[in-house]
């Protein structure tokens, strides 16, 4: 019988030292924020997950002491975080993918999301940008900013005339 102190002997892969993971904190929300995520997905062996306990940032690597059989190089002096590991629920039994919401392995799969998620994504990221350089503010809001910063600066000068 499989039990949690012997499932670990059981497993050929050692899945769960092949990765690592990190929440995001606060779930991502807006145009900005997936923006990011597409900037970090973009990067070699890092995928983008939500399952039901939030989104979280999946970093392929393996650890660095795991033996050719499995096991631990550094078993007696591994870190708290492997001391607390539970395998009562592990990829031995399923796969965690079964488990998730959204799954983005690459740049192209979180774009197409975005695409679906925010209508106007294309247009968005686009206005105001030239064939290269930033992204240009324009419309009347931008205008205002401009002037109220100019005047900010006229008042700035008149209270502190230079000696």
């Amino acid at each position: 019988m499989i039990t949690s102190d012997n499932k670990c002997s059981r497993c050929t892969g050692a899945k769960c030292c092949t990765y690592v993971t990190e929440a995001l904190g606060a779930a991502p929300r807006s145009k900005n924020d997936f923006d990011q995520l597409l900037w970090q997905v973009s990067h070699q062996g890092t995928e983008i997950y939500k399952d039901s306990s939030g989104w979280y940032l999946l970093f392929h690597g393996r650890c660095q002491h795991l033996l050719a059989d499995g096991g631990c190089a550094i078993y007696q002096d591994r870190p708290q975080i492997c001391r607390d590991y539970d395998n009562a629920w592990c990829e031995y039994d399923a796969p965690a993918e079964e488990g998730f919401e959204f799954h983005f392995r690459n740049y192209d799969e979180l774009l197409t999301y975005c695409r679906k998620r925010f209508k106007r994504w294309d247009k968005s990221r686009t206005e105001g940008r030239g064939k290269t350089g930033p992204r240009i503010k324009t419309g009347p809001r931008a205008k205002e900013k401009q002037d109220l910063g100019k005047e900010k600066l006229k008042i700035e000068a008149s209270l502190n005339p230079d000696p």
